[in-house]
């Protein structure tokens, strides 16, 4: 199974968030522009940690990992701005921005601690908090969906405390991704 561990996003941020993608994605298409993959609203959620493929054998052990995380507050998230990595020059993915109370990135770094004591590969680069809206393939986007990207760069779609955490299944169908939340956790 394909496993990752994050924060869902409530339905007031979700909404604000699907209705810029939907209207990102509708210039995409007038313009022709095939290379973005854009992610469904109801998909949309902030990665704490990419797990990957896991034997069904390695599930307990990990839910008992994570469920022994804690910290000492809730966090505070707030979504703002747009952005690409790696850069906008070269864009591979069309990502919203967060800026987040510290306990975030605590959390993320005792997820991967914790989860690496499973036999999950700790992560090589830094944590960089975000939600991804598109992926591009090949990287690059078309100059008129660069300038409405350009035009929202500065936007904030709304915040909200994440009081708990999930481990969530993602099952590849032609369609998209399809997510099941496996367990959830309380942050305190």
């Amino acid at each position: 199974m394909r496993l990752f561990v994050a924060l869902e996003i409530p339905a007031a941020v979700r909404d604000n968030l699907a209705a810029l993608l939907k209207d990102l994605r509708d210039l995409s298409l007038r313009l022709g522009d095939k290379r973005g993959r854009w992610v469904r609203p109801e998909n949309l959620h902030v990665t704490l940690k990419f797990i990957g493929e896991a034997a069904d054998t390695k599930l307990k052990g990990i839910r008992d990992a994570l469920a022994k995380i804690r910290s000492d507050a809730p966090v505070d998230l707030q979504f703002r701005g747009l952005g690409y990595f790696p850069h906008e020059r070269h864009p591979r993915v069309l990502w919203v921005g967060l800026n987040a109370s510290s306990n975030l990135a605590l959390l993320a770094g005792d997820i991967d601690r914790a989860l690496e004591a499973q036999g999950v590969a700790p992560e090589k680069r830094a944590f960089a908090p975000h939600v991804t809206l598109a992926r591009f393939e090949p990287p690059g986007l078309h100059e008129k969906l660069g300038a409405a990207i350009q035009k929202n760069s500065q936007r904030e779609f709304g915040s909200f405390q994440a009081r708990d955490f999930h481990l969530i299944e993602s099952k590849l169908r032609p369609s998209g991704a399809e997510y099941t939340t496996l367990a959830s956790f309380p942050l305190t």
